[in-house]
């Protein structure tokens, strides 16, 4: 699919939150269902292009409202930067992501069936447990492993 072949599901996602469907929410909730990996702002100001001229701020702001409106999800890499996804049905609520150490990607996995659990000190109380895996993509791996057999 693309962002276009998109829009129809995006604005039936956006309908049902009862709020306004503009067209900025929805080429930006499109650009993010059309993704296979949680994208950062940059690259979502990218996707959508200057077709649909929309400024950085605005982008930021959408994609911040569809977090609020639990139509997408945000993490937080190592690099500290957010990264965004669309809440697709399948990834409601906590569940583990994947980051890749070589290219930055980070995408949703499958829910654990359990939750892991955390002892907190007395007195505290926890809101939600953040999993990431940590290693190589499946595109990043080959790369490495032909440059540790040269360097050998």
């Amino acid at each position: 699919m693309s962002i276009i072949q998109n829009q129809g599901i995006a604005e039936a996602m956006l309908r049902e939150t009862g709020e306004r469907v503009t067209r900025g929410r929805v080429v930006v909730l499109a650009c993010l269902l059309d993704a296979r990996r949680a994208l950062m702002h940059a690259e979502v100001e990218a996707a959508i292009g200057r077709a649909h001229k929309m400024d950085r701020v605005t982008v930021y702001r959408v994609l911040e409202w569809l977090t609020e409106m639990g139509l997408a999800h945000r993490i937080s890499g190592d690099d500290r930067v957010w990264r965004f996804r669309a809440q697709r049905h399948s990834h409601r609520g906590s569940h583990p992501h994947f980051q890749c150490n070589n290219c930055g990607e980070v995408v949703c996995l499958d829910e654990t069936p359990r939750v892991p659990t955390v002892q907190l000190p007395a007195g505290f109380q926890g809101d939600e447990v953040e999993l990431t895996v940590k290693g190589v993509c499946g595109d990043c791996a080959p790369r490495r492993s032909s440059r540790a057999a040269r360097a050998r």
